[in-house]
This record gives C-alpha cells, structure tokens and sequence, in this order.
C-alpha cells in the first residue's frame, strides 16, 4: 500500500493476488497518517523559517510531490469523463485518456487551491493537526467509495480489484484506523470529520453511479481529493 500510494521506495512482491490487493485497501488511512506525519514534520521544521502562508504553499507541494498525483490524475480523469456530458460509454473512455482536458485542469486548481486557502485560514495551533489528518481522511474517503460501490467498467482497471475486493469489512477497518488518528489529534468533536467523509462518499458514490454506472479507480482517487477538500473546509468552521 505505501509504495502504490506514495512515491516512497518499498521492495516489490510479485506474488500477491488481486483480492489481496483489494482487501489491503483497508489498510489505506494507516499510510495516509505516514504521509501525514511526513507533511507535519515538514511543516513544523519549515515554519520556523518561513512564514505560514509560504510554509503551507510549500506544503501542498510536498503532497503532491510525496503522491505522485495518483489522486489528483484521478480527480482530473473523472471531472473530465462526468462533466463531458457524453454517454456511460464515452464518458469512460474520456476517463481512461491520459490527456487532460479543460475540466481536468480547472478542477485539479480549484481543489489544490481551496486546501491552500483552507490550510492558511486555520489558526496557527492547529494547522499541524490538520495537515496530519487531512491525508488520513482522503484515504478514508477512497477506501468507504470503494467499498460501497460496483466497477463501472466492463474489463479490467486499476481499480477493479479494490472496487470488487473491498467491502464492510475494510472500511470498518479504514473507519477505526482514522478515529483513532482523528482523536488523538482533535479529541471529540473531530469525530465530525470523518462521520462527514463518509456522509459525503454516500453522495459522490450515488452521483457518480447514476452517470456512469458505479465508480472505477479514478472516481475513488477523485473521493480521495474531494473528502480531504470538503473536510480542511469544515476543519476550518469547527477551529477558526
């Protein structure tokens, strides 16, 4: 999991089926915390020679540096597909191109600048919290999207193993992993947070499906981003 979510280097087992891959996908908010520590760590180190705004500018760099886009190309491959107004058919296929089109882009700026707003508007104590969690919440939101969902494509996809593989089970995992995180970095009212991403999942899950017929791995990459966005923007209505 930490080697397919993140660009850190990890040894590479050949021999793990894809229901295994799928399965593990509970696992997901437990890297998300890695990356969120690694993001806070930098963060804490940075803001004693930058000032905040910069120091979170740097940031989100980071994020996207230590995820190689993976969500981020999702969330650009879906705003292209669903926003294309096409049929299910075309639509999908507009997904799996690696060009991105005007939707893609315009919708990969939006989300990377509302978590740059959102990050800059929070009070100074509580922007490491945030920046530990919010990768931990993402994965939440990938993880409770695949898991209550069906592949939307016929054939193969990077993400039908997750899609078939995990179910109630993994997101109960994924929902204890991220508590845990949640309370020790708010206490009790940042339960409202991830009790939000799954809320929200539910909606992108029922919008996505009545356009294309269920989600695939870019939709879940999508929830990834979506879930982190929505949540900085709530952390900022519970602290400011």
């Amino acid at each position: 999991m930490i080697g397919f979510f993140t660009i850190i280097p990890m040894p590479q087992y050949t021999d793990v089926t894809q229901e295994e891959f799928g399965k593990a996908l509970g696992l997901a908010p437990l890297v998300g915390g890695l990356l969120g520590g690694i993001l806070a760590l930098i963060y804490w180190a940075i803001s004693f020679f930058f000032p905040q705004t910069l120091a979170i500018l740097l940031i989100v760099i980071a994020y996207i540096i230590l995820t190689g886009g993976l969500h981020l190309d999702g969330l650009g491959d879906t705003f292209d597909g669903l926003f294309s107004n096409r049929t299910k058919e075309r639509m999908l296929e507009i997904m799996r191109d690696s060009r991105l089109g005007t939707n893609a882009v315009l919708a990969i700026f939006c989300v990377l600048l509302v978590d740059y707003v959102a990050l800059s508007a929070l009070p100074r104590e509580k922007v490491v919290a945030c920046v530990a969690l919010f990768p931990v919440l993402g994965r939440l939101g990938s993880v409770s999207s695949a898991g209550l969902s069906t592949y939307a494509r016929a054939g193969e996809g990077l993400g039908k193993a997750f899609i078939d593989f995990c179910g109630l089970k993994e997101i109960v995992i994924g929902l204890v992993i991220t508590l845990v995180f949640t309370m020790l970095l708010f206490g009790g009212i940042g339960l409202l947070l991830p009790a939000f991403v799954l809320l929200f999942c539910l909606v992108f899950i029922h919008w996505v499906t009545a356009k294309i017929g269920g989600m695939t791995g870019d939709t879940c990459g999508a929830a990834c981003e979506l879930t982190q966005m929505f949540s900085l923007l709530l952390a900022v209505l519970l602290f400011k």
